[in-house]
């Protein structure tokens, strides 16, 4: 799933009790602490090429940043140890492991799959890419529609109006 989807899936879902914002990052961060460090490393270092970068000009941290933070063993164990301080932030956290849930029916083995288990296991889905059409455009349909209902505006469209 493509990043920005995440984040809006995170914000939708789990932003709505006052950290929006925070529901955006997590929703991300997965993305954020692997592909969003290379972006910005490349773009400080003039040297972006946009596009899917070749698995083997990637850094090996890279490998490592995506697997721990694609990880349902590290998502809810930081979510489980905030908890104990603030449980509306670590609500609002649930939009990183949703991130992951997204991610592995949609990542194939031969580009980044999602390790669920990582680092106690490397067990990964063979799935469908996010770019094929039958999986983009029912994300951006979802997407506006859970926005459609968060914002009530489903109510002025009277969408679910009773006929009787």
């Amino acid at each position: 799933m493509d990043t920005l989807s995440h984040a809006l899936w995170g914000k939708g879902l789990f932003g709505y009790r006052g950290y929006g914002k925070l529901a955006l990052f997590f929703g991300a961060m997965p993305d954020l602490s692997s592909f969003g460090l290379l972006f910005l490393m490349q773009i400080l270092n003039g040297v972006y090429n946009p596009g899917a970068p070749k698995l083997e000009t990637l850094p090996n941290w890279l490998f490592f940043n995506y697997d721990i933070s694609h990880s349902f063993i590290t998502s809810f164990t930081c979510i489980i140890l905030v908890n104990f301080f603030n449980k509306q932030v670590a609500f609002t956290m649930l939009a990183w492991p949703f991130h992951i849930l997204l991610d592995f029916p949609f990542h194939s083995k031969a580009y980044f799959p999602t390790k669920l288990f990582y680092p106690f296991s490397n067990f990964s889905f063979d799935g469908i890419p996010w770019s094929n059409p039958e999986i983009w455009f029912p994300n951006i349909a979802g997407i506006i529609i859970l926005f459609i209902y968060r914002t009530g505006s489903y109510k002025k469209l009277n969408l679910f109006k009773n006929s009787s």
